[in-house]
């Protein structure tokens, strides 16, 4: 009964605290424009299939392809047992389904411990990557301090959960061939674990029974603490994309790479010059912004992107600006934007429910100028993107901001601008020049 007690208050506990920093994300993505994305649901579903539960975006490199696979797979195949172990913790049971299951309960779990093992591989395969070969990508400046801890921090964790995991079914496949289990459902006297069978008798096999029911317990409950741990550690982490790579992938732009959309703000001054019919909308007397400076300038869809980073640097390594030296990262991109998202969440919750100015912008305060104008818009970042994340979408926005709003850009463009108004083209000739060169020689 105490560790029923025990259990449905950490589950509780646990459950409300990662709901209440749900909520608190949700609020900060809607803090951006709302736009709306209702269009083509079955080419969207499509989308999020293939990209987000098939993977398929991440098979343009195979082998973090095939690691994180083994990551993947474990994690979504193994909440399977973890419904089993919350019901064993509420009602005090011991592998409750296994006796109503039978061989299929078997099966079952040798798959998972099977699947453990491979994420277990690729673990040990990422944290080689990171740390041992020193990887460009994911080694870069952006990633120093707690972009880093936390890549490590959470692959740690994913060692102890395996680790747990074996704990609590090898100790306990011995103490069923002993037939001295806590648990009613002997059936057999033996789990017949595909790892476990093997390890347990292994590793466990000297051990006293009393010392057994003290390992599995420490398996069992270690288990479950590192997944409540898991679970409100979300919120904090890069690893997020985890929930949020289903919903951004399902809003993806489906539109072909290189459309850029007009500003409405212009397009609804402009218009009326060519289209008499035209009816503007926006109020001539109002103040109108311009492109992007802080977070709350850019729509809902780029802040969920922004959330959904799984900080890969897959956009990095491809783009061609950040390798020939300049200075810009579109991974850091998102990354500022959500960096600065999260205070700007902070300071409405320690303002109760209201922003107050603290002087900052996502725009010269965490993004550069220098970064901004690097950009060459090729795409190259969106084409990587495992989850079909945008940093173009917000470079684009904050150079509308630095031109329209503060009239700074370099001075190549400025000329171009120039020559746009007087001319009607990019070119320093008149508009009746133009022609001349067909009577050339």
């Amino acid at each position: 009964m105490i560790s029923s007690i025990i259990f449905s208050i950490l589950l509780i506990g646990s459950s409300a605290f990662f709901f209440i920093n749900v909520k608190k994300i949700r609020r900060n993505i809607l803090l951006g424009k709302d736009i709306s994305i209702t269009d083509n649901k079955s080419e969207r579903l499509k989308t999020m299939m293939l990209v987000a539960l098939g993977q398929k975006k991440m098979f343009t490199r195979p082998v973090a392809a095939l690691l994180h696979l083994c990551l993947y797979a474990a994690f979504v195949i193994t909440q399977i047992e973890l419904i089993e172990i919350v019901f064993d913790g509420i009602t005090s049971h011991h592998r409750a389904f296994r006796e109503v299951l039978g061989g299929f309960y078997t099966f079952m779990v040798s798959f998972i411990e099977i699947l453990s093992v491979l994420a277990f591989i690729g673990t040990v395969g990422f944290l080689a990557r990171r740390n041992l070969l020193k990887l460009p990508r994911l080694n870069m400046a952006e990633l120093n301090g707690w972009a880093k801890l936390d890549a490590n921090v959470i692959l740690m964790m994913e060692i102890l959960l395996i680790c747990f995991i074996f704990m609590m079914n090898g100790a306990d496949e011995v103490l069923y061939q002993r037939g001295d289990s806590h648990a009613d459902n002997l059936g057999d006297g033996s789990l017949g674990l595909s790892i476990s069978k093997h390890l347990g008798p292994l590793i466990y096999g000297g051990m006293p029974t009393a010392g057994l029911h003290v390992i599995e317990r420490i398996g069992w409950w270690g288990h479950i603490i590192m997944v409540f741990s898991f679970l409100n550690y979300l919120p904090y982490s890069k690893h997020l994309h985890i929930l949020l790579a289903f919903p951004n992938t399902y809003f993806s732009n489906l539109k072909a790479k290189g459309h850029f959309n007009n500003l409405f703000e212009v397009t609804d001054v402009v218009k009326p010059n060519f289209d008499p019919t035209y009816q503007s909308v926006l109020d001539p007397n109002a103040v109108i912004k311009f492109g992007v400076k802080d977070v709350t300038d850019l729509t809902w869809k780029q802040l969920l992107d922004a959330y959904s980073c799984t900080e890969c640097g897959r956009c990095t390594s491809a783009c061609p600006q950040n390798i020939t030296g300049k200075a810009l990262s579109p991974r850091k991109i998102m990354m500022d934007t959500r960096d600065r998202l999260v205070e700007v969440g902070k300071n409405i919750d320690a303002n109760k429910g209201t922003f107050v100015d603290d002087g900052k912008s996502l725009l010269g305060d965490y993004i550069t100028n220098e970064e901004i104008w690097a950009c060459n818009t090729c795409n190259a970042c969106v084409q990587e993107c495992p989850v079909n994340i945008d940093p173009l979408s917000i470079i684009v926005g904050m150079r509308q901001q630095l031109v329209l709003e503060q009239s700074s850009a370099p001075n190549e463009l400025n000329g171009m601008f120039t020559n746009l108004e007087n001319n009607g083209a990019p070119w320093q000739f008149s508009p009746s020049d133009r022609a001349n060169w067909i009577h050339e020689n």
